[in-house]
Formats: C-alpha cells, structure tokens, sequence
C-alpha cells in the first residue's frame, strides 16, 4: 500500500517565483493557502545570470553584481508581499539551475508544497525551467501546485485524475488531506484495446460495469479521511480531450495528479506525458510525487 500523506495540511509552503508578472497569481493562491492552512509561506527566488542580462558581466567579473541583484529582487518581493494577509520569510539564492535549486531549498526547509506559476504553458517560464515543464516536479519530493488562474476564492471543485494505480490513490489521498470539505471527482479514462483517442462507438455494458468495479476495489482499498466525498466520473476515451471538456464544462478549480517517479511522470497514469496534460488543462494542476518510503 501507497504511505499515507500528512493527516493535515502542510505547515509551510513555497512559492516559487521568477519575480514577473505571471507569477502574480501563484503569489495570490499561496498566500490564500498559507492563510486557510495557517502555515508559514517561503518565497523563494534564484539570482540567474541569463535572466538577467545587465547583471551578467557583474557578477563574471564579481564587482558587486550580487548585491544590486539582491537588493533588486528583494525590494520587488517586499512590494509583492504588501498588503497580503500573511508574512512570508523571503529565501534569495544564486544559481545558474534554477529548478535544482528550488528544489533543495524545498528540500531543507521542508515544506510540504511547492507553488509555482505559468507562463507560455511553461512551468515557472523559461528562465525557472527552461523548455521542460517536467523537470521541476521530476525531482521534487513535494507535490507542485501548478498556478494558471487568478485566484477567487479556496478550492472547491477538485478532480483527481486516475488510473487504480498506486501513484493515483496516493494522488487522492494528497487532495483529500489538503483539501478537507471539498468533494472530489475521481475521474477516470479508458481505451478498449485499438480504440482511437476520440471513439465513440457504442460499448457494451459489461465493459463500463468492470471499469467500475475495478474503481470500486480501487476507493474500497484506499483509506480515505473519514468525511471524505468522492465522486466516480468513468468515460471512454482518451483522457485529454474529456478531461478538458469536463473542467470547462464544470468549471473545475483544480486538477490533481499523481507522478509514478523520479524517471518518468505519469506516463501510464495519463496515458501521455504530464508536460501534455499539463498544457492542456485550462485550470490549475497539481502533481503528486510517488511517496519516497513506496521505493
């Protein structure tokens, strides 16, 4: 069996933020998070030398780019912070890998979530994370919140995408332990063997009854927090495209996802890359690592 997550939500959390604008919103959803959960919020920046062309021949020549570099983003945090209704400790670092580095910082301030921002479909931009979406939450032991909508209010509509495997209880039961209250969809996609991504051929009953007998062997075995509402959603088809309409159609806040490890994400999951997914989801995503005591 999957190591249950925390029975609570985290007591600290990270933002991580490239200092532009389209990190606005993760600052905005963060800072809602820290104050629903209590918990402290880390914003955490990394100094890059290419992101910043006319600090890079100061720091090369080490004639005190740093500290204007420092001072720069520091005093740019402070004026995004004002006026949010929670503190944050400020952690400012100097790095040529952004997204190692974020990663370690996660790792000894041991949060236990990592936010981060959109932009271009591109995790963080491509100066956090170059042109990989998946190389930050390949190597976090965090789950990632992926921000791409302005905030409006908590959480409320949840779907949890789901293939009965180990990485997806663990998915499930991260959203059911960060988010007490809410209802969630377990949402679940299937191809009969050489059907295409888009079939609509009529099904025989007996297939949708064995995919929800499965989901219920699936909910049976997985110990949920008392409380706990969970909704079956089974269709046939390929999981992008019905996952991307029911989110538009419903109005779905969040996307939660579980990664299989450190060497691939989600591909059996998802049946496609995460990076995939996640390009395609018009609302806010989040990836689940597979627990480290699970191997």
């Amino acid at each position: 069996m999957t190591t249950l997550p925390a029975t609570s939500p985290p007591a600290s959390l990270m933002l991580a933020t490239d200092l532009s604008p389209r990190c606005d919103r993760a600052l905005d959803r963060a800072a809602g998070l820290a104050q629903e959960w209590k918990a402290e919020l880390i914003v955490a920046h990394v100094l890059d030398p290419a992101a910043h062309p006319d600090q890079a021949l100061a720091w090369a020549a080490d004639t005190g780019g740093d500290g204007d570099a420092l001072h720069i983003a520091r005093r740019q945090i402070d004026r995004d912070l004002a006026g949010l209704p929670v503190r944050a400790e400020v952690r400012i670092m100097k790095s040529r890998d952004i997204s190692e580095t974020i990663r370690n910082m996660a790792t000894v301030s041991g949060v236990g979530l990592v936010v981060a921002g959109v932009a271009r479909y591109e995790l963080l931009g491509r100066f956090l994370l170059g042109s990989s979406v998946e190389r930050l939450a390949r190597t976090l032991a965090q789950p990632l919140l992926i921000v791409r909508n302005r905030p409006h209010a908590p959480y409320r509509r949840i779907v949890v995408a789901t293939d009965f495997s180990e990485a997806s209880r663990n998915a499930l039961l991260t959203a059911a332990q960060l988010f007490p209250g809410c209802e969630l969809t377990a949402f679940h996609a299937y191809l009969p063997p050489f059907a295409g991504l888009t079939d609509t051929q009529p099904q025989p009953a007996s297939a949708q009854a064995q995919e929800r007998a499965q989901y219920d062997a699936f909910i049976a075995a997985t110990a949920l927090p008392a409380g706990t509402r969970v909704t079956p959603l089974i269709v046939r088809g390929g999981l992008e495209l019905h996952l991307t309409q029911h989110v538009r159609q419903h109005d779905v806040d969040l996307v939660v996802m579980g990664a299989q490890g450190r060497d691939a994400l989600t591909g059996a999951l998802l049946g496609s890359t995460a990076a995939k997914l996640l390009d395609c989801l018009p609302c806010d995503s989040m990836v689940v690592p597979r627990p480290r005591s699970a191997g």
